[in-house]
């Protein structure tokens, strides 16, 4: 189809054509109904959607994937828009292909102790089936409430228990999905290993770029008889921060170990009322988990350590509901976030632990530099930041200082030997910071992946890995021992 008609005119002839080979209720075309898909979580990025698809099986799937292919329509797959970089951001002339009706749980086997689910089935209401035999799905990302399993899939999700039971790549099995030709592959497998190449960890991550899931198979395991929470009040936030490297010195691998800063608690402690010492310059949540022995023993171990990393206080769950209150603030931080500031920017990087400190220091600094506020909440024990640059889209250039800000803390986390991101994923968002941290080989080596499962480049184009001429016109030219990156582009 020309590119070059009138969007009107390229809706209609689209819509007629995925409209001949598949039910009236699934394709949207109208402004106002495509309107709820114009972005994810990252709403300061919309974009309205020529067309939204809302398949209700697989060969409806691949039935839009090879009308969009025959077509040369370009495609951004879409979970439930919980996402927070931008991923599913659609193209003004393309197809939104939404997972949300492919919402069922195919079969639960507690004897395997595995589950297999559609990519519309909710993080949670997998653990909720599988409680009756005593498991549970273990990454709980902060929006599992909402977010979907595809969606995991796609941007390699965590959660607050990532640290001891590992992010969605250690917890899936095996992948369903429709390729852009049209083809359904599945990558690995139920058994402990799956022949040929690991796709399946190449796949889970991509957000979106390589094809379209349609099942997964993840691993269930078995609840911990108990379970407790330690709240640990720190007077400054390096002595925090230094006390989290001392608990895993110490050969402790906590359930969960978290940190917020006194920015955050105060701004959660009014919504949830968890029970939070508002007063400490930070605070650590460290949960133990598994037989009532095996919990004792750890929290007294966790206890003396902490105390020794200088902790001014330390509280311990005395009940199931106290440690799920305990939890529920840690949660709720970003919609906590809209009591204090119109808006909110969730920045989404990983460092070191032994550099946590310095880290904070820096973010300390940089708002003085930006003239914003931020709070900083974070999966502690793996190096996960997820500082919230606080920032009013009212006033002039605040947005502007606040994407200046993010990207200043995404440096800093790269220049101390981390990543620019640890489970939001890149999207449009990070896009510009992927040119300070990766070479031109590494970006071509990225590219090589993508034309090998999609060489027309249909699957959520212009996301997550930039192209030379994005690095160049961002002036993210980075020097490393020496060298520059792209030596052989004009500087501006």
């Amino acid at each position: 189809m020309p590119s070059d008609l009138p969007l009107a005119e390229r809706r209609h002839s689209v819509a007629a054509a995925l409209r001949a080979r598949l039910p009236e209720r699934v394709v949207l075309s109208d402004p106002e109904d495509t309107r709820p898909y114009e972005c994810d979580g990252l709403a300061a990025y919309r974009q309205l959607p020529m067309i939204v698809t809302l398949p209700e099986n697989e060969e409806q799937v691949v039935t839009i994937l090879n009308v969009c292919r025959e077509l040369g329509v370009r495609i951004v797959p879409r979970g439930a828009g919980t996402g927070l970089s931008g991923g599913a951001m659609p193209i003004s002339d393309g197809v939104v292909v939404s997972t949300a009706r492919l919402n069922r749980i195919v079969r639960m086997d507690p004897y395997a102790r595995v589950a297999v689910v559609q990519p519309g089935v909710r993080n949670l209401a997998i653990s909720e089936a599988a409680a009756p035999h005593g498991l549970y799905y273990a990454p709980d990302p902060s929006s599992q409430i909402a977010c979907t399993i595809g969606g995991n899939v796609a941007e390699n999700s965590g959660g607050v228990h990532c640290l001891k039971y590992g992010l969605t790549v250690h917890n899936v099995l095996r992948v369903r999905v429709a390729t852009i030709e049209g083809d359904v592959v599945e990558l690995g497998g139920e058994a402990l290993d799956a022949p040929g190449l690991d796709l399946l960890s190449v796949f889970i991550g991509s957000e979106g770029m390589l094809g379209i899931v349609t099942e997964v198979t993840v691993k269930l395991v078995p609840k911990p008889a108990q379970a407790r929470v330690i709240m640990a009040s720190f007077d400054d936030v390096v002595t925090g921060a230094n006390a989290v490297a001392s608990v895993i010195a110490a050969g402790i691998i906590p359930a969960g170990l978290e940190m917020m800063d006194r920015t955050s608690s105060r701004m959660v402690e009014p919504f949830v009322h968890a029970g939070y010492d508002t007063d400490a310059a930070a605070i650590l949540l460290c949960e133990a988990d598994g037989t009532e022995l095996e919990v004792e023993e750890e929290i007294g171990r966790m206890s003396a350590v902490l105390e020794d990393a200088g902790a001014s206080a330390i509280a311990v769950s005395r009940s199931e509901a106290e440690r799920l209150k305990f939890w529920s603030g840690r949660k709720n931080a970003f919609p906590a976030a809209g009591r204090i500031s119109p808006d909110y920017y969730c920045m989404d990087g990983t460092i070191p632990r032994k550099n946590l400190a310095q880290v904070l220091r820096g973010i300390e600094r940089m708002e003085q530099e930006f003239g914003l506020r931020c709070a900083n909440v974070f999966h502690a024990g793996d190096g996960n930041l997820h500082p919230l640059i606080l920032f009013d889209a009212n006033k002039p250039d605040e947005f502007e200082r606040a994407e200046a800000f993010g990207a200043a803390i995404l440096a800093l986390c790269v220049e101390v030997g981390g990543t620019i991101t640890g489970e939001h994923g890149v999207g449009i968002e990070k896009i510009g910071s992927m040119c300070i941290q990766f070479t031109r080989a590494e970006l071509d080596t990225f590219f090589a992946v993508k034309r090998a499962f999609d060489v027309s480049f249909l699957l959520n184009p212009d996301k997550a890995i930039p192209t030379l001429h994005r690095c160049a016109e961002f002036g993210r030219m980075h020097v490393s021992k020496g060298q520059l990156p792209f030596a052989d582009l004009p500087r501006f």
